[in-house]
């Protein structure tokens, strides 16, 4: 990490799962070194030859080679002494050779057979030297193809940990870029910190970028994280300015309500309470902590007032009960009257009742309806049995239903005639017409003659 990016926040959030994490690099397990190798002399005496004074000869392709001398000790002690380091060299090139079959780094590998390649060519070791360049220089061959290799897989992870890189720079800037009106804060803020987290993590734990490319990525997500905040804390400011005018509003919403808990002018005052509500149900809303609190307050002030109000009605209420029970009574001597035998008599008795219910005061406000309901219903029934016998008196009625026969009976007077007449000319067609003009005209004139005698 630069040292811009230590200077930075170090929020934890979890990482968004549209960020692909980095994936750290496997650890290989240390390759156990070999056991030592170990040439028995008997086999190494064909690559040497060793004088009685202690100088020994290492012999490669047939011609010998001054390898150093072990004075005052036998020849076996001599040849040993070389064959070591013979040894010695052997099991520096198997544990090279197990690194390179392990696929260990190959970081070092080469400085390592560089350096056995010139301990080799000094020729101060006994032991088969031609063998031991050949297997020298296989083993550098493997050491070049794993180097290639690992270089590849090094390229292909670098690749991969610049997508994650440039995604997550791409997702910072895209949220940066958004309308601050648009964003959800909470959730935007924890995906932001989560892409922080993600950086942090392939950093840690995945293959480097160079360092220019790190260095201008880096510059690009520190850019939208600041002007990201920035839109966070403009968009937060302006939030708290509105929630200040909204508190206030309501706040003088609340000092109205509190002036008019105490009131009791019941009916004008529950109105204001009304339009308050309305007023209050138009504002806009404040934070959701000081909205809740400032509620409870409109509440309680409304409160108060209907609590008191109840409280009067029930008083009231109390005082009508014996009212309702002569309204009830009076309700019961109204229903009697049905059905009507006598209309005048069920009048006056009406007139009578109404005069007594109007004495009797008013009723608790749960029992109003219904005996009101009650009495309207023998109202209705009077009045409809006066309104029919006035139909059935009506003296304009009268006269146009008498009219009406007079005329209906000349008719069937003149059709009675007709009758007669084709009669007596044997006419069957005339005869058939006047007949059935004759039967609907009797007809006509039964149905006026019932409905008549209604108005008698």
């Amino acid at each position: 990490m630069t040292s811009s990016q230590k200077s930075d926040d170090n929020q934890i959030t979890p990482t968004p799962q549209a960020v692909k994490p980095a994936v750290k690099p496997a650890v290989k397990a240390p390759v156990a070194p070999p056991a030592a190798h170990s040439t028995d002399l008997e086999q190494a005496r064909q690559f040497a030859r060793v004088t009685e004074d202690g100088h020994v000869f290492v012999i490669i392709d047939g011609a010998e080679h001054p390898v150093g001398q072990y004075p005052d000790a036998t020849e076996d002690e001599a040849l040993a002494y070389f064959v070591r380091k013979y040894d010695d060299v052997v099991s520096q090139m198997m544990l090279l050779e197990q690194r390179v079959a392990a696929k260990a780094p190959s970081g070092d590998m080469n400085k390592t057979i560089d350096s056995i390649a010139a301990v080799v060519a000094e020729r101060s070791m006994v032991g088969d030297i031609a063998a031991l360049e050949t297997r020298l220089e296989t083993l550098r061959s493997a050491v070049e193809a794993l180097g290639a290799e690992q270089r590849r897989a090094t390229e292909a992870a670098r690749a991969e940990q610049l997508k994650v890189r440039e995604q997550i720079v791409a997702q910072a800037e895209e949220m940066a870029a958004k309308n601050p009106e648009q964003i959800q804060w909470k959730t935007a803020s924890q995906t932001m910190n989560g892409l922080f987290d993600a950086w942090k993590e392939a950093q840690r734990s995945s293959v480097r970028l160079p360092r220019s490319t790190e260095d201008s990525l880096w510059k690009r997500f520190r850019a939208a994280r600041t002007t990201f905040d920035r839109h966070r804390r403009a968009y937060f400011s302006q939030l708290d300015a509105v929630n200040a005018e909204a508190k206030s509003a309501k706040e003088a919403l609340i000092e109205r309500a509190e002036a008019l808990q105490h009131s009791t002018d019941w009916v004008g005052t529950a109105a204001e309470y009304r339009k308050l509500m309305d007023e209050w149900k138009k504002s806009r809303r404040a934070s959701r902590k000081d909205d809740d609190a400032l509620w409870s307050r409109f509440r309680a002030a409304q409160d108060v007032f209907f609590q008191a109000r109840t409280a009067e009605n029930a008083k009231i209420d109390a005082s009508y009960q014996e009212n309702l029970v002569v309204k009830e009574a009076l309700l019961e001597e109204a229903r009697a009257l049905l059905p009507i035998k006598d209309l005048s008599t069920a009048k006056k008795a009406l007139d009578s009742i109404r005069s007594r219910w109007e004495e009797a005061g008013k009723v608790p406000r749960a029992d109003l309806q219904r005996v009101e309901a009650g009495l309207r219903q023998v109202e209705d029934a009077i009045r409809s049995a006066e309104e029919e016998q006035w139909r059935r008196s009506n003296p304009e009625t009268k006269a146009r239903s008498n009219s009406m026969l007079s005329q209906l009976q000349d008719t069937i007077s003149q059709l009675e005639d007709d009758l007669a007449a084709a009669k007596a000319k044997g006419n069957e067609k005339k005869i058939a017409a006047a007949q059935e003009a004759l039967d609907a005209r009797r007809m006509w004139l039964n149905t006026l003659e019932k409905s008549a005698a209604d108005f008698e």
